[in-house]
């Protein structure tokens, strides 16, 4: 892979912010192509929980990497940040403009750093670590975590079940400390990171917290009402999909799961799946906050689309494209 992409234009955001909008409205301005930045999105059959777009919405504007993946099958930042630079540059090639839209932080991230050399998923590791969570806690494994890589164990919470599997499941696996390889690819790979000039990235931030959490319910309810119960029991009734699947982890998916489980009533679905979609978003905004070089614009703004737009037409006239 280049190291230098052609000149592309990131949108980010928090869940619920109001991406999908910008993104057709500035693609609408310009001749785009969109790429999704969104690990729910990659899977198929998983529509409404995914808040995927429309259909009039995704055949307004070329979509790339929505609906490529089997629930069944991982899929991680290193395949994201391999398609999406082919992506890129095809897009440009086409006289277009790459429009990368989406939430998912660590996937934006790849496109700009080098990339940890992880073992792959191991479903069977990953299952059996969720089933002695189950058992003693993820503090308890949280515990084990800090026997084992230190490292990684002081940088996460005790209850960051996923982040604490995924580092077990490294360890069990490859028998090396996640902090190590990622150490070593950090000394090993060369790497040139992408500029603001090259990569600009505009980031949808709410200025008041209530805003958000107000869209959150309200899209969260709106997906119980078109039927993401049966949407998860439609996956269920495969028969091959289980809860340790990254894709039955997606928010509001794994609450649904729990539901039909029976390991939790149905009368907590709604708050449950809220408070967890509230938590992404904190995740999300912690994150887009550790990033200076990013173009705000307040998302709960009653001119936040004109706000955004102009921040793109300045961002793309100053490129060289």
């Amino acid at each position: 892979m280049e190291k230098t992409l052609p000149f592309y234009l990131s949108i980010a955001g928090p869940t619920a912010a109001g991406k999908t909008a910008t993104a057709l409205a500035i693609a609408r301005e310009f001749d785009s192509e969109i790429v999704s930045v969104d690990s729910a999105l990659v899977y198929r059959g998983m529509d409404i929980g995914t808040a995927k777009p429309a259909a009039h919405e995704l055949a307004a504007v070329p979509h790339h990497l929505i609906d490529i993946r089997d629930p069944l099958h991982a899929y991680n930042a290193a395949e994201f940040a391999r398609e999406a630079a082919t992506l890129i540059r095809a897009i440009s090639g086409r006289g277009k403009l790459p429009l990368l839209v989406g939430g998912t932080m660590l996937y934006f991230k790849a496109l700009r750093e080098p990339l940890d050399a992880m073992p792959a998923a191991d479903a069977q590791i990953r299952a059996a670590i969720e089933r002695e969570a189950q058992s003693i806690g993820w503090p308890a494994m949280h515990a084990q975590l800090a026997q084992v890589d230190p490292a990684t164990a002081a940088r996460l919470a005790p209850a960051d079940s996923q982040r604490i599997g995924r580092a077990l499941e490294v360890w069990r696996s490859a028998g090396v400390p996640l902090s190590q390889l990622q150490l070593r690819s950090q000394q090993a790979i060369p790497h040139e990171q992408a500029n603001d000039t090259q990569a600009p990235l505009i980031s949808l931030e709410p200025q008041d917290r209530a805003w958000l959490h107000a869209r959150i319910a309200e899209r969260f309810d709106a997906m119980l009402a078109h039927g993401l119960v049966q949407e998860v029991e439609g996956l269920r009734a495969r028969g091959d999909l289980h809860a340790a699947l990254p894709s039955m982890r997606c928010v509001g998916y794994r609450q649904v799961w729990e539901v039909l489980d029976g390991t939790s009533p149905l009368v907590q679905l709604r708050d449950k799946g809220i408070f967890a979609t509230r938590q992404l978003a904190k995740r999300q905004i912690t994150w887009l906050r550790s990033m200076p070089q990013r173009h705000v614009i307040a998302c709960d703004h009653v001119q936040s689309m004109d706000l955004a737009l102009a921040t793109a037409r300045r961002l793309i006239k100053g490129s060289k494209v």
